[in-house]
């Protein structure tokens, strides 16, 4: 975690790379073509805790179809900017079985958290799985999973804002932002 001085310095460092505008206009899409293709099946949204919060958030209220909502809570990163273990916090609940299921996340960085995510629903009995990621990141390799929706894509750099954090940090940004490489 953080002090207040050393999130206020990374902040005023960083780089902005999606203005406020940008996500917003991302999100309107990102619901239209949600709604076109899921808005006769009724699907359960699961969202991925605690980066997802933001981008479900705002999200939902945009979709205008029927659904059931829920979230899961697993990690590979903790405050770590690399990626680790994973680690189930909360895991999907029975409900999963014979759903069409649709898992909202902040970010597909590799692509292995989603993927477990896919790979545990699918296990539990669901009837089909999409993904929808706010970012998907530009990492120069094959991805074991790639999102059916995504809001927009971002360099191979260490971003924060709007659900991203830096070391818990700055998940609370209507914008997106990179660290500085200084």
């Amino acid at each position: 975690m953080l002090s207040n001085e050393e999130s206020w310095k990374i902040f005023r460092a960083a780089e902005l790379i999606c203005p406020a505008e940008e996500v917003q206009a991302a999100l309107m899409r990102l619901s239209q073509e949600i709604t076109a293709e899921m808005g006769d099946r009724h699907p359960l949204v699961l969202s991925v805790m605690g980066g997802a919060v933001v981008f479900s958030g705002q999200l939902l209220t945009l979709l205008e179809f029927p659904l059931d909502f829920d979230y899961i809570h697993v990690s590979r990163y903790g405050n770590q900017t690399q990626g680790g273990k994973l680690e189930w916090k909360v895991l999907p609940k029975e409900n999963v079985a014979g759903r069409v299921v649709l898992v909202l996340d902040d970010i597909l960085d590799e692509g292995h958290t989603l993927a477990a995510i896919r790979d545990k629903v699918m296990a539990m009995g669901a009837a089909g799985f999409y993904s929808a990621v706010f970012a998907d990141k530009e990492i120069g390799k094959e991805k074991p999973i790639k999102a059916n929706f995504a809001g927009i894509s971002l360099p191979n750099r260490y971003v924060f804002g709007f659900g991203m954090d830096v070391h818990g940090a700055w998940r609370n940004l209507p914008a997106v932002y990179a660290v500085s490489a200084a």
